[in-house]
């Protein structure tokens, strides 16, 4: 059954900004924000539309998680702390309000998790697919946000993290890899869902890392972008990527699996590039997040990004990731 816009913000949405410094209980047309002392803002939106970034048969409640979670992830490629997020749904008229109100317990349930809350939105109808798109705010120290345009030649890569489970989660949902063992199909189905943002990892990698960005087209792809941007080039060293368990067996069953690790996206790990003598500190930092932190490969003079086996030879890529059409 439906429910009503005006119904739907009050109990549904209102309860997610309760408390929420400078909601003003979306009562207002506006929320208020000040900037903590010494910081700068950090803005970031990300789009999700049905069909398309999520199937229609997924969990609501981690349909919403994803949402806020994939922009989460991209505060934590600037190494910012979450302030609070902006939500606008635009809804289906079937969609039922037990479904929205999945998708708020899920919203709720990682505010709590990582600290964030409602400042305001909009809700509208639409005939086309559900479509939401969300705006998260964080803050940086001024002037140490982490960027993609500071790599360095003689930089280490490193990535957070294991690569390729989201893609291959993706695969899974959509019949692909049945000779896996349930647990694994079930491990990556999750990874695809439910991808982490390296929050505490990004605000750790301030003053360590040179550049940096999360993984969400692709890890060649992305690098890709941080190569283009900085005006280097990259080496990857393909046996260096770091797997799951669950990853590692779907490419011992199927090896033309490895296009969709190394460029399928929806890793949303960090990659980050920094100088040889920051090892130490990167280890520490992975020793106290309990996160492993891998060196992968190497930042170069030149351009692109190239991918090599074990003796060093070049590995040609199908798809090196993602791009929206």
């Amino acid at each position: 059954m439906a429910i009503g816009e005006f119904a739907f913000i009050a109990k549904h949405l209102r309860p997610l900004a309760a408390g929420v410094p400078g909601a003003l209980g979306l009562q207002d047309d506006a929320a208020l924000l000040d900037p903590p002392p010494g910081a700068e803002l950090v803005l970031t939106k990300d789009a999700m539309v049905a069909g398309v970034h999520f199937l229609a048969d997924d969990p609501p409640a981690q349909i919403a998680q994803k949402l806020l979670r994939v922009n989460l992830s991209d505060l934590a490629a600037m190494g910012a702390a979450p302030l609070g997020y902006l939500l606008a749904l635009a809804r289906a008229k079937e969609t039922s309000e037990a479904w929205l109100a999945e998708f708020c317990r899920g919203l709720a349930a990682d505010q709590a998790e990582f600290g964030i809350g409602l400042l305001g939105g909009d809700t509208v109808s639409t005939p086309g697919p559900l479509t939401l798109s969300l705006t998260a705010i964080g803050a940086v120290p001024k002037g140490e946000a982490l960027r993609r345009s500071t790599a360095r030649p003689g930089d280490d890569i490193w990535i957070s993290g294991t690569i390729g489970d989201g893609a291959l989660g993706l695969k899974v949902l959509r019949g692909r890899l049945a000779g896996l063992p349930a647990a694994h199909r079930d491990a990556l189905v999750e990874r695809y869902r439910l991808p982490q943002p390296r929050v505490a990892c990004g605000a750790g990698l301030v003053g360590i890392a040179y550049a940096a960005m999360d993984i969400s087209d692709g890890l060649v792809a992305d690098l890709g972008h941080i190569a283009d941007v900085s005006g280097v080039a990259a080496v990857v060293e393909a046996a260096s990527v770091p797997l799951s368990t669950a990853a590692a067996a779907a490419l011992a069953i199927d090896p033309q699996m490895r296009d969709a690790v190394l460029g399928g996206g929806d890793d949303y790990e960090l990659l980050f590039t920094a100088p040889p003598d920051a090892a130490p500190s990167i280890a520490a930092l992975a020793a106290g997040l309990g996160l492993p932190l891998t060196a992968i490969g190497r930042i170069e003079a030149g351009r692109g990004v190239r991918v090599v086996d074990a003796a060093g030879a070049e590995i040609a890529l199908a798809r090196a990731g993602y791009t929206h059409g």
